[in-house]
């Protein structure tokens, strides 16, 4: 058994306790989301920032991958988080050069899929490294999706399906966000040595997926709770991108208009607005918070001018792992008098926004929502409630 991510040991833990043949391997995940196992090996090590714990583990992975024989099966699980959990720097690069280009990447605004392009071609072990390194064992690869359109070669950056993607596709990431990565890192991206398996290659012709869990079967048992408990879902979309700020916006205007359809009927139902997907954020100050608190504060402020008008909107957002952004919240609630609230204790919302502070607007009134390590990964999800 080899896998990574946040929710890595719920899962060698779950193989484990049906699993009646022998068994052995390691898995790896974030600090405090490991379980214990029996016979498969849990390490914790750094996420979002890799660090040295994270890629020792990466090098012992493939360690143990140098006597498989066409007689061994490879059970693979992976889910969100791994890309940073299982980093291990192509010949020629640092931890610390992958550290920067991996901060300037996440602080830049850029979507998860280009994200994983670039650390794919910047890995030993990802985009189907470890896949090919398996060979010529026969490899079952569990995945649980954190990315919009569950592609599997971008959960935890496919580290054991083929690549699509080449090396000219990293650089275009490069250019179209203009980050100034360490001279290292550029130079082995321009060289494009050793690119990753491509569909086709024989090493990965053994290779099987299967999706576990999605963010859209979240979303699914979510809208059937909703309504059993009164209330009219409305599914958005379990892959809803672009700048955390923008999507509250859209969703603000959305809100309005449901608002006032309710108004023109007699005891309409409340609604709520179901979506998942995964935000990005674009850090220009120095602020705490991720990208749900920063949705949740960018909306408070776009319905501030209606806030009178429609009084009943609460929401909720989230990441499902229990980690937002970097600090121990998974995400925040956001109420009809949240504002007035702030108003009330000197807290200015607009200042704390702009600072990219939605963590410390929040922990003010008191309204994070903290749940601890979840143990498994299917996003973001939002929920907002027009009664």
């Amino acid at each position: 058994m080899l896998g990574a991510g946040k929710a890595a040991a719920a899962m060698a833990k779950t193989v484990e306790d049906h699993w009646t043949a022998p068994l052995s391997g390691l898995v790896v995940t974030r600090y405090g989301h490991g379980l214990p196992c029996r016979t498969v090996e849990v390490i914790e090590a750094g996420h979002p920032f890799p660090d040295g714990v994270g890629e020792e583990a990466a090098r012992r992975m493939l360690r143990l991958t140098r006597d498989l024989t066409q007689d061994d099966l490879v059970l693979a699980l992976f889910s969100g988080g791994g890309s940073a959990l299982l980093t291990l720097p192509a010949p020629g690069l640092t931890l610390a050069q992958l550290l920067e280009a991996n901060r300037q990447l996440l602080r830049s605004g850029v979507p998860i899929a280009q994200i994983n392009c670039v650390r794919k071609h910047l890995s030993a072990i990802a985009g189907g490294r470890l896949g090919a390194a398996c060979a010529p064992a026969r490899v079952f690869t569990f995945l649980i999706s954190d990315v919009p359109g569950d592609d599997p070669t971008a959960i935890a950056s496919g580290p054991t399906v083929a690549d699509p993607t080449t090396f000219a596709d990293a650089r275009a990431v490069i250019e179209q966000y203009h980050l100034r990565l360490p001279p290292a890192v550029r130079s082995h991206l321009d060289e494009g040595r050793h690119e990753t398996p491509k569909p086709g290659d024989p090493r990965l012709a053994r290779g099987e997926v299967l999706l576990l869990a999605t963010p859209g079967q979240a979303l699914e048992a979510a809208a059937e709770r909703a309504r059993a408990a009164g209330l009219v879902p409305m599914v958005l979309g379990a892959d809803l991108q672009g700048e955390a700020r923008e999507l509250a916006a859209s969703h603000a205007h959305l809100i309005r208009r449901v608002w006032h359809e309710q108004g023109r009927r007699k005891r309409a139902d409340p609604v709520v607005l179901l979506s998942g997907g995964e935000t990005t954020v674009t850090v220009k100050a120095r602020g705490r918070g991720g990208r749900n608190t920063e949705y949740l504060l960018a909306l408070a402020l776009a319905l501030r001018s209606a806030e009178k008008a429609t009084p009943g909107i609460f929401a909720l957002a989230a990441d499902t792992d229990g980690i937002d952004g970097t600090e121990e919240n998974a995400g925040a609630f956001l109420c009809p008098d949240s504002l007035s609230r702030a108003a009330a204790a000197g807290v200015d919302p607009e200042t704390f926004l702009e600072a990219n502070d939605s963590y410390g607007f929040f922990q003010r009134l008191g309204d994070l929502l903290v749940t601890g390590p979840t143990r498994t990964n299917v996003n973001d999800f939002r929920a907002v409630i027009v009664a």
